[in-house]
């Protein structure tokens, strides 16, 4: 079928990654008058990281929510519809409108959707009776009028999903903001606070895990590993949990709850799992390092859909979208991709209210902190760089374009400042 319209550079995505790699192109000088367009079917554009404050009562939801049309860089084209179907053989993409766009490079970062209907009655159950997640600008409200309705003896249950999903610290986070809240108010000893999450550990890197779990016990938070949420009962104010690993595995267990919040299992959309440019799991198919297509040399990749094995985190963006840039326009000119991702990620854990211990780490687990302090400690400046500096950041400088930033440092115990 032939194309309606044609860019050099097709961007999949208006999200964090897809406007932060349209503004780095518009503002290099080897990409500021490329063809580039990017296609994204949303009105609106979340600063999704807030959200966690926001179930808080920190934060303001229309703080983290700004026009589309606001953020598109000034001579990229927005295509106002969702990617359909790919089909790179041909360079080109449909789109739900029917259309087929072409291009001469293609950027896939749609991000992940929400599959809250892979938990048996999770999606009839959000927004009442005590059912809420920070995942969704739908209910993260709601997380913090449950968290403002709690009374001695509540029961709050917090879970996490296998992954991927976005922000490997959020569902943790919550809990420990929802404890503190109780414990201000002379509550906690009296009430029950559960994390249930799939995984074997509280945290993947374990310089942070060890950390986190001291945490969690100074709260009394009673943490459950491989613990998965698989069905909803709101009527009753039940979640059942099956247990995936250990000797109990295969078995079910039932807890009761005043508040259950919950992370969603995620996914690429339907249109790349079931494409060419995704891999067997669905997630786009690139080199972890080049951000490049390991089939299509002129497809490319970044942020929460891809494949590379790191944490999907708006700062994993920051650092993949200029290697995207430069590895882009190298293969524009016929050149081998210069930049490399390290993988990169970075997760401010909120572990109370006015704290937070900021964990930096690439490839491999290592950490690397970009600020010279102990970087498993928690930090009240941190929260103020969590609240108000990487807000500022992420609209004024990140989705502008600009890359210049602090690099984070792989020696850091010798450049350590003392607490």
């Amino acid at each position: 079928m032939a194309t309606q319209q044609h860019h050099q550079v097709l961007i999949i995505g208006g999200g964090a990654a897809g406007i932060t790699v349209a503004a780095e192109l518009r503002k290099d000088p080897e990409g500021s008058r490329l063809d580039i367009a990017i296609v994204e079917p949303s009105d609106s554009h979340y600063y999704q990281p807030a959200f966690t404050l926001v179930g808080a009562g920190t934060y303001s939801l229309s703080d983290t929510r700004r026009p589309e049309e606001a953020l598109i860089p000034r001579g990229v084209k927005w295509i106002r519809a969702a990617a359909a179907g790919f089909d790179p053989a041909q360079n080109q993409v449909e789109l739900s409108t029917g259309e087929r766009v072409g291009y001469d490079y293609l950027v896939v970062c749609p991000g992940l959707q929400l599959d809250w209907d892979r938990i048996e009655g999770l999606r009839d159950a959000l927004g009442r009776n005590g059912v809420a997640s920070n995942y969704s600008p739908q209910y993260a409200e709601y997380t913090w009028e449950c968290i403002q309705n709690l009374k001695p003896g509540a029961r709050v249950l917090c879970t996490q999903s296998p992954m991927p999903f976005k922000c490997p610290g959020a569902p943790q986070k919550i809990a420990y903001l929802a404890a503190d809240h109780l414990q201000r108010l002379n509550m906690l000893k009296n009430c029950e606070v559960r994390f249930l999450t799939h995984a074997p550990a509280i945290f993947g890197v374990p310089f942070f895990a060890e950390r986190l779990v001291k945490i969690a016990a100074r709260y009394g938070i009673n943490v459950h590993y491989q613990t998965n949420l698989v069905a909803v009962d709101a009527a009753a104010r039940k979640a059942t949990f099956e247990i995936v690993g250990g000797d109990q595995q295969g078995q079910r267990v039932t807890y009761e709850y005043d508040l259950l919040h919950v992370t969603p299992y995620q996914s690429p959309p339907a249109a790349v799992k079931s494409s060419p440019v995704a891999n067997a799991a669905g997630m786009v198919d690139v080199n972890q390092n080049s951000l490049r297509h390991n089939k299509f040399e002129n497809v490319f990749g970044l942020g929460d859909a891809t494949s590379t094995p790191n944490s999907k985190t708006a700062a994993a963006v920051r650092k993949q979208a200029p290697v995207v840039v430069r590895n882009l326009l190298d293969a524009m000119r016929k050149r081998s991709p210069s930049a490399s991702y390290d993988g990169y990620a970075s997760c401010p854990l909120t572990t109370a209210y006015g704290k937070v211990i900021m964990a930096e780490f690439i490839y491999g687990g290592k950490v690397t902190p970009t600020l010279p302090f102990d970087p498993g400690l928690e930090h009240s400046f941190y929260w103020w760089v969590k609240k108000t500096g990487l807000p500022i950041f992420y609209w004024n400088y990140m989705l502008k374009g600009h890359v210049k930033f602090f690099a984070h440092q792989v020696d850091w115990q010798a450049k350590m400042v003392p607490a």
